[in-house]
């Protein structure tokens, strides 16, 4: 005598219950199985974007904001810093490597980040077409921008005031494409990298050409035969951090700032040194991004939790029916049991009988 197939005919010919049954079970299955793939993945999504980072230094404000605008990408940004602030930041024996951000603009719906070269290198990024940003008005995209909305190197695109579509276009300032970086699984894969420079550029924060250009003629009238005087190495340092004015005049625009500095510690005493400098001593602070994720899994933790529950109660139900579906099934199969039993089936081969058809239930729902 063959069980399984005998138990099967006994499943097919319940079909509702069985139909049922099996909803029940893979809906409650289901469940569990993608909040556990979520919830790793979530996890570890986090993990890796904010690896290798020890603090992220920025304006004032909520420490886990900063950390989601600075890090994930996923927050308003809390201010922009001087430039001047930010130098110190960077000078300071506590910090091995700063990468600066200058955050604000976006293009349909993605982010425009300003940075340098050691952003990408950081999340080990390479490029699949083109290069890299190699001068100002040119931009790197990451390889789900570039899908989603269906640009290539030599594509033109022109960025957005704000983080959301709606706010005011930069449009006598367009950007152009250069490359478009592999899939990385990182945060670098929804943005578009360029230089700070270019960010500054973009709002009006650039020398004026025409100034440079009667610069440069006066310069060509004058005699030359008069030998010319070396450059200032401390003029010259100020200029490219922004800090002096350029010997054609003034910057325009307003000062230059950066949205936040991604910090690498120098030691391990720094991460106890560094953040009460940075909070207690300067205008900015200091987020720690390992203790903030932290925080910010707990906070979600408990929406997990009650879906997890949930789960729990739809398997149950589930096996709380195939339990009745099984019982009834006893009741109406007592003469055919008793058949079995007069053909020579053992007890314990009834009782496997029936258990079998709660096995072949749970795996249907499982698969």
């Amino acid at each position: 005598m063959n069980l399984a197939r005998l138990s099967f005919s006994y499943i097919r010919k319940r079909r509702l219950n069985t139909v049922l049954n099996v909803l029940l079970l893979a809906l409650g299955i289901a469940t569990i199985v993608v909040l556990l793939l979520f919830t790793s993945q979530f996890e570890d999504n986090l993990r890796r974007n904010a690896e290798g980072f020890n603090a992220v230094v920025g304006a004032k404000g909520s420490p886990l904001q900063l950390i989601l605008s600075s890090i994930y990408h996923l927050d308003v940004p809390t201010g922009n810093i001087p430039l001047s602030e930010a130098r110190m930041i960077e000078q300071n024996p506590a910090v091995a490597n700063a990468i600066p951000l200058a955050l604000g603009d976006s293009y349909q719906s993605y982010r425009v980040v300003g940075t340098t070269e050691a952003y990408p290198a950081h999340y080990e990024g390479k490029v699949a077409a083109g290069a890299l940003w190699a001068a100002p008005m040119e931009v790197t995209l990451g390889a789900e921008v570039a899908q989603a909305l269906g640009l290539a190197a030599g594509s033109e695109i022109t960025t957005t005031h704000g983080l959301s579509m709606g706010g005011e276009q930069h449009g006598e300032r367009p950007l152009k494409v250069v490359g478009v970086l592999e899939e990385s699984g990182t945060v670098l894969d929804r943005l578009i990298l360029t230089s700070v420079e270019t960010v500054w550029a973009v709002h009006g924060q650039e020398i004026h050409d025409d100034e440079e250009a009667d610069h440069d003629e006066e310069e060509a009238a004058a005699d030359t035969s008069e030998a010319a005087m070396p450059p200032n190495p401390l003029m010259m340092m100020q200029q490219r951090a922004g800090m002096a004015p350029p010997p054609g005049g003034a910057p325009s625009g307003p000062p230059r700032e950066l949205t936040a500095l991604l910090i690498e510690y120098s030691s391990p005493m720094a991460a106890a040194l560094f953040p009460r400098f940075v909070n207690t001593q300067t205008n900015l602070q200091a987020a720690d991004p390992a203790f903030e994720t932290a925080r910010l899994l707990s906070l979600l933790g408990v929406g997990i939790d009650v879906l997890r529950a949930f789960a729990a109660i739809l398997i149950l139900a589930a096996a709380l029916g195939v339990f009745i579906a099984l019982y009834n099934a006893l009741k109406e199969r007592r003469y055919d049991l008793a058949i079995m039993r007069t053909l020579g089936a053992s007890r314990a081969k009834l009782l496997w009988h029936v258990l079998l058809e709660g096995v072949l239930l749970a795996l249907l729902g499982t698969a």
